[in-house]
């Protein structure tokens, strides 16, 4: 369902500060997969997710998206096809517009637009119908602006918007590294929820070894811009974190060291 060839990534290219982020990188993703991605500090997670969002161009590869070649769509044109979560809280969603007008930008994500009421009745029905979901109490609070709402209930809501228009791919970066642990986990636990309802495609970017061996079927480990391991199935079930490090160590020479405590 997704394509990923020769994808590789400079920034600084040509400069005494250049630095190859993504090196030849190779993926293929079966629809329906959900995709952990781990890795060290400045091993290229995030800016995978920007490469395969549009945020940055990338030097060299191809990408296809549901037999697609959207290399060259820019960010606006692939988020018809994508939805998002940031590691902040407060970039998913719009501060000083309402919880029901949020969601009604999200719910054009794709679309066209045109002169009409940005929220319309049957609107709200459906909104409150999907904010029930989060458990939050936030379809009690549709007229409140974004910006009082707690940075786990915008978490939340952004989750929700990101999947209001079923994408191709849902992209999560780090989603709940800023959050307190238990809002973590109840972000955590609503992100398994909605990905296994809707059997989306998604791939998440975490610095956490044991949500990225709790969550998902398929886990990817970079290390400076290349994939060093592809595990699914029966194999990554197997899987402990002393599993994973002792394995990364011998890949890597023990590289891993200083981000120990980051990634367990």
């Amino acid at each position: 369902m997704i394509r990923i060839e020769s994808l590789t990534k400079y920034f600084h290219r040509g400069s005494i500060n250049e630095v190859l982020a993504i090196e030849n990188v190779d993926l293929a993703v079966t629809q329906g997969d959900f995709i952990t991605v781990i890795g060290s500090n400045g091993a290229g997670k995030s800016t995978l997710l920007n490469c395969l969002a549009g945020s940055v161009t990338i030097d060299d590869g191809c990408l296809w998206i549901d037999e697609k070649d959207v290399t060259k769509w820019p960010e606006h044109r692939r988020a018809s096809l994508m939805g998002r979560v940031f590691q902040d809280p407060l970039s998913g969603t719009c501060a000083t517009l309402s919880v029901e007008q949020n969601m009604a930008l999200a719910k054009k994500r794709g679309a066209t637009r045109g002169f009409s009421l940005g929220v319309k009745r049957t609107d709200r029905d459906l909104f409150k119908e999907q904010l029930t979901i989060l458990d939050l109490g936030l379809e009690n609070r549709l007229n409140d602006k974004v910006g009082l709402l707690s940075g786990g209930q915008r978490q939340a809501l952004t989750m929700l918007m990101a999947m209001m228009v079923k994408p191709k791919l849902l992209l999560l970066d780090e989603h709940t590294a800023a959050l307190d642990p238990k809002t973590a986990r109840q972000i955590l636990d609503l992100t398994q929820k909605i990905i296994t309802q809707q059997h989306i495609t998604t791939i998440m970017v975490t610095h956490n070894m044991r949500q990225a061996l709790a969550m998902g079927n398929r886990l990817i480990m970079l290390h400076q811009g290349r994939i060093i391991m592809d595990v699914d199935g029966e194999e990554k079930e197997a899987l402990t974190v002393q599993d994973l490090l002792d394995r990364f160590y011998t890949l890597k020479d023990g590289a891993f060291a200083p981000d120990r405590a980051l990634l367990v």
